[in-house]
């Protein structure tokens, strides 16, 4: 038996600003349902943005500089500096990023013991032994598991059509890229791929299988690109608009 609960606004991710020369930590969350950018700092949480479903996050640095003294006089009020713990509060009911949509967590009497998690349809189903407070890891783990099945798929297709070889493949938690390609054909990929369009996961694929000809970004580089994704700027363009929803540990790191 599946339990729904009421969407709340869902977690983007943990990110870290510099106000007044003061390092500010916040979560930012997105809302189906606002209609205005609402900030709240309390106690226990630090600050937190919500914003709503369609806003342009690329107007936050504005925005968080136009509040600078509010926000500071806030956190000094509550004497919130540090890092929230915002990890804490994905909660079932949420919706978390897949393949350039949005999977719902709910949890499941049915499933059976430990904190297991399987797909069905637009669903995420966690046993309901998991709590909310441990549903960050067990989702981050299943993330880890689609984006080493769907990766290892697509380089295995990909690479003979471009007339490449490869050596070891990797799925990483990484900070800066999205990808990358050593000298000897070592291929890593970042987990938090498998919360990005299939064909954005085919251009970073290809990205990296092109270095197999070019260790570089010279004109023959990208001349193979148009050959095998034709559509690369447009999905280059989808990563770097999407950087900031991209950027904290809970919806992906990194950039190309």
């Amino acid at each position: 038996m599946i339990h729904r609960k009421k969407l709340r606004p869902y977690l983007i991710g943990i990110y870290h600003t510099t106000l007044g020369d003061k390092p500010v930590p916040y979560t930012l969350k997105r809302s189906l349902r606002a209609r205005y950018v609402r900030l709240e700092v309390r106690a226990e949480t630090g600050l937190t943005l919500v914003v709503p479903r369609y806003y342009d996050l690329e107007e936050l640095p504005g925005l968080l500089l136009k509040k600078t003294c509010w926000i500071l006089d806030k956190l000094a009020e509550f004497g919130k500096e540090s890092t929230p713990a915002a990890e804490r509060e994905i909660r079932y009911g949420d919706l978390v990023p897949y393949l350039g949509g949005y999977l719902q967590i709910v949890n499941n009497d049915d499933v059976g013991t430990g904190a297991g998690i399987k797909r069905i349809k637009d669903k995420l189903v966690v046993n309901q032994s998991a709590r909310d407070g441990e549903l960050l890891p067990a989702v981050e783990k299943w993330y880890r598991q689609q984006a080493k099945r769907l990766i290892r798929k697509r380089v295995g297709e990909l690479s003979p059509i471009m007339g490449v070889t490869y050596g070891r493949l990797t799925i990483r938690n990484t900070r800066t890229r999205w990808g990358s390609c050593s000298p000897q054909g070592n291929l890593s990929f970042n987990w938090k791929l498998a919360m990005v369009p299939e064909p954005v996961v085919d251009y970073v694929i290809v990205h990296e299988l092109t270095h197999r000809k070019q260790m570089n970004h010279s004109r023959k580089f990208w001349k193979l690109m148009d050959e095998h994704c034709p559509r690369w700027p447009e999905h280059r363009k989808w990563l770097r608009s999407h950087e900031v929803t991209l950027a904290a540990r809970s919806v992906g790191e990194g950039k190309r």
